[in-house]
């Protein structure tokens, strides 16, 4: 917690987590957020490879057993908890890990790496999508669908489809996460590597940037380029850790910087520990020139409330202040009792990022609080109960501002596992807009 939290903490409510053992205190006030539009996407949305890729992607989960050994005949995985069975014919519209608002009820949202790991992903396609919302009925509509693709051979490491003539790009190549649009195209912060990728308009990768700030090279263990050492062996580089690459990144208004954030904290090599700050767990936040595609010096630091919190978005609202998503890995709604890990903690923070302490440690403004959404008029068609919704995804991975008042949420349903609003139900991909007005505001 930074040194500036605790000087205002005459402003502030004081609320105790504890996880795993690890307490920490945090001095930041609380505002409401009322549910004001709801959408969703049926989990079981799919969509057709371009006409021009290898017959090899017309299935998709051959590899997600739980040995990740192939399984090509069609539904020959069954899963007991969702009664879902796989491989799929075509590919899954997935969970979306990223969001920005394009204005007039239409959003570019981001499709998850594929079915969870770099092992079970090698037939999960990369792509992203421009959807637009009917708030009213509660509909999503896909507008466009671009997939990645590496034809001029800018991935400096193998692929799954070396071979084709497109080279289109998989959950087994990088792991996407979050998303910016730019003039020219797009850029792409990645887990695997952890790498920046940026594409043109239609996708294809125009440069692939290692991440290295400060003398630092940041290596996770799903980079192509580490070699694990044998057991008796020292000297791992790994300083990322698996899933602990870029979650978020927003970018600057003046659209000149990045801003990618580490899902989890570092491993500090020096002390064999994770990195902390005052005893508080932290997570990076990085910047980088667009521009002059450079890496800029210095860290800022996101303390994270617990030591076994992640983030799941990071977007600016102006000049200088963003939201951010923190989130347990719990799912399900504690009020009903069916889930045995329900969710607890699932916030969207308010940072500024001028304002961090002497060790670079940014202060949060402000948290709603996604496990009661005021929904007074009983806008949600389920999830509400006496006039509260709540938002009990394991992972929530989208946030933007849409408006003054206004932000939306929605959360990556990691199909076909995760199983957050409905036991036995693989989750649908919901989209909210919520009222916070005042939070937004917030100083």
């Amino acid at each position: 917690m930074s040194r500036l939290a605790i000087v205002l903490a005459f402003t502030s409510s004081i609320t105790a987590f504890s996880f795993s053992s690890v307490t920490f205190a945090e001095l930041v006030p609380e505002y409401d957020a009322t549910l004001t539009a709801h959408a969703q996407l049926p989990a079981q949305t799919f969509v057709l490879p371009p006409k021009n890729a290898p017959h090899y992607f017309n299935q998709s989960g051959r590899f997600t057993s739980k040995d990740n050994h192939r399984v090509d005949t069609s539904y020959g995985i069954y899963d007991e908890v969702t009664g879902l069975s796989r491989p799929f014919p075509g590919q899954p519209l997935q969970g979306f890990s990223g969001i920005r608002s394009l204005g007039n009820n239409r959003f570019l949202v981001l499709t998850d790496n594929g079915f969870g790991t770099k092992a079970n992903s090698a037939d999960a396609m990369l792509m992203f999508h421009e959807v637009k919302l009917d708030w009213k009925v509660g509909r999503v509509m896909v507008e466009k669908t671009i997939f990645l693709s590496d034809p001029d051979n800018k991935v400096p490491f193998p692929i799954i489809d070396e071979t084709g003539e497109y080279r289109y790009l998989t959950g087994a190549d990088f792991d996407i996460e979050s998303i910016q649009p730019v003039e020219d195209g797009y850029w792409f912060g990645d887990e695997f590597g952890p790498w920046l990728i940026k594409t043109d308009k239609s996708g294809v990768i125009q440069n692939v940037v290692a991440t290295k700030t400060d003398e630092m090279l940041y290596v996770s263990p799903d980079n192509a380029f580490e070699r694990l050492p044998n057991p008796d062996e020292n000297g791992s580089t790994i300083i990322t850790k698996r899933s602990g690459g870029y979650e978020g990144m927003a970018i600057s208004k003046d659209g000149k910087t990045l801003y990618p954030l580490l899902e989890k904290p570092i491993f500090d090599t020096k002390t064999e520990t994770t990195e902390v700050i005052n005893d508080q767990p932290v997570l990076r936040i990085l910047a980088f020139n667009k521009e002059t595609q450079e890496w800029l010096d210095g860290v800022r630091y996101y303390p994270l409330a617990a030591a076994n919190h992640a983030i799941g978005d990071f977007n600016m609202i102006d000049k200088h202040r963003a939201l951010i998503i923190e989130r347990d890995s719990g799912q399900g709604d504690p009020r009903e009792g069916w889930s045995k890990k329900p969710a607890q903690f699932k916030r969207i923070y308010l940072i500024d990022l001028r304002e961090m302490d002497a060790q670079h440690v940014l202060r949060k403004i402000a948290y709603i609080d996604l496990m009661k959404i005021k929904d007074p008029d009983g806008i949600a068609p389920r999830g509400s109960h006496n006039g509260v919704f709540s938002f009990p995804f394991v992972t929530i991975e989208d946030v933007d501002r849409v408006d003054e008042d206004t932000i939306v949420v929605a959360n990556d349903n990691n199909y076909p596992f995760s199983v957050g609003r409905q036991q036995g139900k693989a989750d649908d991909n919901e989209f909210i807009l919520l009222k916070v007005a005042d939070f937004l505001k917030a100083k």
